[in-house]
């Protein structure tokens, strides 16, 4: 396993990390959950990244029960606040102070640890003053429930300003948990630069564009039984912005740029968001502890330029790179 620093602070974290987004508590039985925990830890990988709202609130306590009986200094927990939990009341979502340390607790307690490596704001909040949002933060930092403080999905402005806000209160902001793949670079223009002047690392999820790179779904053919594609449980409606021919058939012309390179097809989609140097770690998910086995081995891949520029190629007109696609909702829009 290659690891790599959070952003500019000190701390360490495996190039791929795991998410069980869509997967714990919902989409893959628990046992199966827990096999591919035990995986990822066999594997090499020391951080996992959870959120409050994946299958509300049941995969922070999937985790919570994978990773027990390790040792807690050498794993990176992480977790996000702001998406809607419990019955969904007008508090129980958002980047208000209440809801931000109320929440903390709960996802400790569900976590079955004392501290989170780093808490994220899951979106940014366009109806908390983000003065508040971080003075927040700052108290979960200094009552010791979270080391750093990250955030997800935000705008290069939003960053901005909250980093300023976070220098004034001594706090470590350290990271922005953003979608990152071949097809999907939007944040290449404004964020990454913006992270790489102030010190975020990116925390990337998707490197696989919800299983489409790796080339399982064909132009013209049914998804297959079982994929993302066939999950109503919220993986058929992230997964469908993709399922276009023009962009399978283009997917299915990596297979041999992937084979050249002695790569298997998701191997070569981690390994390509690891080439920018701004990523700190990739997130990678899994239904079979096998998946975990392919995905890991992208880790300290170097892909050469000429490599990088044919894969341009191949998805050439195909690739979303507009950063006003980094969009948070308001609250209302879904409480």
């Amino acid at each position: 396993m290659e690891f790599r620093n959070l952003g500019a602070s000190g701390c360490k974290v495996s190039a791929i990390s795991y998410g069980n987004w869509l997967t714990h508590g919902s989409q893959v039985e628990e046992d199966a959950a827990l096999a591919c925990v035990h995986q990822a830890i066999e594997e090499g990988i020391t951080t996992f990244d959870t959120a409050d709202v994946y299958a509300n609130t049941a995969a922070e306590t999937v985790l919570g029960k994978a990773l027990a009986g390790h040792r807690r200094e050498s794993l990176e927990i992480f977790t996000k606040v702001y998406w809607p939990t419990g019955p969904g009341g007008p508090n129980d979502h958002g980047l208000s102070r209440k809801h931000i340390l109320e929440s903390i607790n709960g996802s400790l307690s569900r976590l079955g640890t004392d501290h989170v490596d780093l808490y994220q704001a899951h979106r940014y909040d366009y109806e908390t003053p983000l003065e508040e949002t971080m003075l927040a933060f700052s108290d979960v930092v200094r009552a010791g429930k979270a080391l750093y403080i990250g955030v997800s999905e935000w705008r290069a402005e939003e960053i901005r300003a909250a980093h300023a806000l976070a220098q004034d209160l001594h706090v470590p902001l350290v990271s922005n948990q953003p979608q990152y793949s071949m097809l999907w670079r939007v944040i290449e223009p404004e964020v990454v630069p913006t992270c790489e002047e102030l010190g975020l690392g990116q925390v990337v999820w998707s490197p696989i564009a919800q299983g489409v790179l790796t080339g399982k779904y064909e132009p013209g053919q049914a998804p297959p039984a079982g994929s993302r594609a066939t999950d109503t449980k919220g993986g058929d409606q992230m997964i469908s912005r993709w399922l276009r021919d023009d962009v399978l058939g283009a997917v299915q012309q990596l297979k041999p740029l992937a084979a050249d390179a002695g790569l298997s097809m998701a191997q070569l989609a981690v390994a390509w968001v690891l080439q920018n140097p701004n990523v700190s770690s990739a997130i990678i998910g899994a239904s079979r502890p096998e998946q975990v086995t392919d995905n890991v081995a992208a880790a300290g891949v170097s892909l050469d330029d000429d490599l990088m520029a044919s894969i341009d190629g191949v998805l050439e007109g195909l690739v979303e790179r507009d950063p006003e696609k980094t969009q948070s909702p308001a609250r209302r829009d879904f409480g």
